[in-house]
C-alpha cells in the first residue's frame, strides 16, 4: 500500500506543479495578489507531496519489499542498513527522485524565507522552478517510475552495486545534488527576472545567498566524491578529468565565477546582463551533467543509465530550458541597463579579471568533455581527451588567477591603489618566496616548477590572513583595538578569507602529492619486504574473512621505520555474494598529512601477489582544504548582511513615512 500512495503522490505533485507554473505567471502579468499567493502553497504542498513519495521508496529499501523492481535490482536482504537508505538514490530512478525532492525543498524554502521578495517576481520564480520541476516529474512518471511491481514477486534481490556499498556514496550524491538543484533558483529568479524586466542590486542580494549555499554544498560533494574513488576503486588517484567528474566541475567553476559577479551587482550595481547570464549558464551546466550522467553517451563507474529513451527526454528537457532560457535573454538584453562604472585597477576589476580566467576555464574543460561525443557521433571516430590535454589547457589558466587571488580582497571598490596593496602583501610575498627556496633545499631535486606551485599555495594562505589582519589594523592601532576590531568584522570577511585558505591549502597538496609521490608495482610473498617513501613493509600474507555480504581476502603488511615497527596495513579482495562482483578495498595508513596507500592486485601461479604501493606526502591537504573552503561558505551564510530579500523597513520608519503622508 506504501508504494501505492507513493507514486499517487508523484502524480499529485505533478499536478499542483502544473498549477504552479501557471497562474502565478498570469498573476503577476495582471497584478492579482490571490493568483501570486497560489505560488509558495503550491511549493510548500508539492514538497510534501515529493516528500512522501521519497519515504515511500525508502520504506521498500528498508522493509527488502522486492515485489518493487527498483528495490530488486538494487538491495538485498543482508546488505547492512545504511546501504539498504543509500541504495534508495544508489540507482537512476530513486536518484531522479532524490533530485527532485531537493528541487521542490528549495523551492519551499523561497516560498518560506523569501517574505521580503516583491510579489512578482517570488510568484515568477516559483513558477520558473514549477516548470523544471514538472519537466522531471514527467520524465520520472514516464520513463523511470521507482514504483513500478513485479508479480511475482521475487525471493531475494539482486544487491545495489557492490562500489556503491560505501559509507562515501551515502554522502556523495545528496551533497552533489543540493549543489547542482541549488543552482535552479538563481536561474529561477534569473528568468524571473527578465519576465519581470527588473534586475538591480536588491535582485543580486537575493541570488547571493542561493549560490553561496550551492556552492558550498557543490565543493564539498565534489570533495566527497574524489576521496570516494581515491580508496574505493583502488586506483590511487584523486582526480581522471573523467567526463563525469567534469560534469559536475563545470557547474562549480561557473557557480564561483557567479558568486563573485553577483557581490560585484550587489555593491556597485555593475555587471548586471554577465551576472544574469552566469546564473543562466550555471544551471545549464547542471543540467547538462544530468544529460551526460543518464543518456547513456558515457561509460563510467558515474554512470547511472544506458537507456537512450531517457537520454533523448533528458535532452529535450535540456534543449527547452536551455533554448528558452537564451532566447528570452536575447530578447531583453538590450533592454536592461548598464551597471555603474570602475577603473580597471579596483576590487570589481579583480572580480572581472576573476570571471575572465574562470569562465575560460569552464570553456576548456566544457570542449574538452564534449568534443570525442560530438566527433563520435558525427563521424563514428573516437578520441580520448584525457589528462595531458586538461592539465596543459587548464592548469595554466588557473596560474594567474591564483596569483591575484590576494590582491582582489585588499583593493578598494570603484579604484583602487595597486602599489599599496602590493605593499601590504610583501610578507606574503617573502614568506611565499621563502617556502619555494625551503622545498628546493629540503626536498633534493626538487623540480622548479613544484617548488613554484607549493609557494604559490602559501602566498593564497598569506594573503587571506593578510586580508584579515588589514582589515583589524594590525601595524595601525594597538592589540586591544585591533582584537575588538577582528572580533567585529563581517562573518563574510572569515567565510572570504576562509575560502581562499583553503583554496591554498588544497594547491599545496595537489602540487606535492603530483610532484614527489612514489609509486612501485610489485610481486609479494609472505615475509617478502618492499620499501616505499621512507618507510619498509613486510607481507605478513593473505587470510580469508567474511562480511554480511560478501567474502575477502584480506593481506596485511606490517609497516616499519628505522628498523621499528609501528602500524599495520591492511588491503583486501572482495567478493559481493549477490553479484559475484570483485572490488579492491585499498590499504591506506596516514602518517600526519601523508599517506601510506596499498592496495592489492591478482595472485600470480607461484603463489606470489601482485601489491602497488605509494607513498602519497600530504595528500590529504587536498581535501582539509576543501573542507576549509566549504567551512568558509557556511561562515559566509550566517553573515547578518547577506538576507534572502531586501531589508524590510523598520516601524519607525515605516510610521514617519505615513505621518509625512
Amino acid at each position: 500500500m506504501i508504494v501505492e500512495l507513493g507514486h499517487y503522490a508523484l502524480v499529485m505533485a505533478l499536478a499542483v506543479a502544473l498549477i504552479q507554473s501557471v497562474l502565478p505567471v498570469i498573476g503577476s502579468i495582471r497584478q492579482d495578489a490571490g493568483l501570486m499567493a497560489l505560488a509558495p502553497a503550491a511549493a510548500v504542498t508539492s514538497f510534501f507531496l515529493v516528500l512522501l513519495a521519497f519515504i515511500a521508496l525508502t520504506v521498500s529499501y528498508v522493509t527488502s519489499d522486492f515485489s518493487v523492481q527498483n528495490v530488486w535490482e538494487n538491495s538485498h536482504s543482508l546488505k547492512p542498513m545504511i546501504y539498504k537508505i543509500s541504495g534508495v538514490w544508489g540507482n537512476h530512478e530513486g536518484s531522479m527522485l532524490l533530485w527532485i525532492l531537493i528541487l521542490v525543498f528549495f523551492s519551499a524554502l523561497v516560498a518560506f524565507f523569501g517574505g521580503n521578495l516583491p510579489a512578482a517576481l517570488k510568484a515568477n520564480a516559483l513558477a520558473v522552478q514549477a516548470w523544471i520541476t514538472a519537466a522531471f516529474l514527467f520524465f520520472v512518471l514516464l520513463t523511470s517510475n521507482p514504483f513500478q511491481r513485479l508479480n511475482p514477486a521475487p525471493i531475494e534481490g539482486r544487491d545495489l552495486n557492490p562500489i556503491l556499498q560505501d559509507v562515501g556514496l551515502a554522502i556523495h550524491p545528496p551533497l552533489l545534488y543540493l549543489g547542482y538543484v541549488g543552482f535552479s533558483i538563481c536561474f529561477s529568479f534569473a528568468i524571473a527576472a527578465l519576465i519581470d524586466g527588473r534586475i538591480d542590486a536588491a535582485w543580486a542580494r537575493w541570488v547571493r545567498p542561493w549560490t553561496l549555499a550551492a556552492w558550498t554544498a557543490l565543493t564539498a560533494g565534489i570533495a566527497m566524491g574524489s576521496y570516494w574513488a581515491y580508496y574505493e576503486l583502488g586506483w590511487g588517484g584523486w582526480w581522471f578529468w573523467d567526463p563525469v567528474e567534469n560534469a559536475s566541475f563545470m557547474p562549480w567553476l561557473a557557480g564561483t565565477a557567479l558568486l563573485h559577479s553577483a557581490l560585484v551587482m550587489e555593491k556597485r550595481e555593475a555587471l548586471k546582463i554577465w551576472t544574469v547570464l552566469l546564473a543562466i549558464i550555471t544551471f545549464s551546466l547542471s543540467l547538462l551533467g544530468t544529460f551526460l550522467v543518464r543518456s547513456g553517451v558515457l561509460t563510467s563507474v558515474h554512470a547511472f543509465a544506458t537507456d537512450p529513451t531517457r537520454g533523448v527526454f533528458i535532452l529535450g528537457i535540456l534543449v527547452v530550458f536551455i533554448g528558452g532560457a537564451f532566447s528570452l535573454f536575447a530578447l531583453r538584453a538590450q533592454s536592461l541597463k548598464q551597471g555603474g562604472l570602475f577603473a580597471p585597477i579596483s576590487r570589481e576589476g579583480a572580480l572581472v579579471l576573476n570571471n575572465l580566467f574562470l569562465t575560460t576555464a569552464t570553456l576548456t574543460v566544457l570542449v574538452g568533455t564534449l568534443y570525442p561525443l560530438v566527433l563520435e557521433a558525427v563521424t563514428g571516430s573516437k578520441i580520448s581527451v584525457g589528462p595531458p590535454f586538461f592539465n596543459l589547457t587548464f592548469g595554466p589558466l588557473m596560474v594567474p588567477l591564483l596569483l591575484a587571488v590576494p590582491f582582489g580582497p585588499l583593493l578598494a571598490w570603484k579604484r583602487g591603489d595597486l602599489l599599496a596593496v602590493s605593499q601590504r602583501l610583501y610578507a606574503a610575498a617573502g614568506v611565499s618566496l621563502l617556502t619555494a627556496l625551503a622545498v628546493v633545499y629540503f626536498a633534493t631535486g626538487a623540480p622548479v616548477l613544484a617548488a613554484l606551485g607549493i609557494a604559490m599555495g602559501v602566498w593564497l594562505i598569506c594573503g587571506s590572513l593578510t586580508d584579515l589582519a588589514y582589515r583589524a589594523g594590525a601595524g595601525r592601532v594597538d592589540l586591544q583595538v585591533m582584537w575588538q576590531r577582528f572580533k567585529g568584522l563581517p562573518r563574510s570577511a572569515f567565510g572570504t578569507a576562509l575560502a581562499h585558505l583553503g583554496l591554498g591549502v588544497s594547491v599545496i597538496g595537489i602540487v606535492a602529492v603530483t610532484a614527489f609521490s612514489t609509486e612501485l608495482v610489485t610481486t609479494m610473498k609472505q615475509g617478502g619486504q618492499t620499501v616505499s617513501g621512507p618507510y619498509t613493509l613486510v607481507f605478513e600474507g593473505l587470510r580469508p574473512n567474511t562480511g554480511p555480504n560478501y567474502t575477502e581476502l584480506q593481506g596485511r603488511f606490517a609497516v616499519s621505520r628505522d628498523g621499528e615497527q609501528f602500524a599495520t596495513v591492511t588491503s583486501a579482495k572482495r567478493i559481493y555474494t549477490a553479484r559475484r562482483m570483485p572490488t579492491t578495498e585499498a590499504g591506506i595508513l596516514t602518517i600526519g598529512p601523508s599517506q601510506l596507500y596499498v592496495s592489492l592486485g591478482d595472485e600470480t601461479p607461484d603463489g606470489g601477489t601482485v601489491v602497488r604501493v605509494w607513498w602519497k606526502p600530504w595528500v590529504t591537504f587536498i581535501w582539509i582544504g576543501t573542507i576549509i573552503m566549504s567551512v568558509g561558505g557556511i561562515v559566509s551564510l550566517f553573515d547578518r548582511r547577506l538576507r534572502v530579500g531586501a531589508p524590510a523597513a523598520s516601524r519607525k520608519r515605516a510610521a514617519a513615512a505615513e505621518q509625512a503622508i
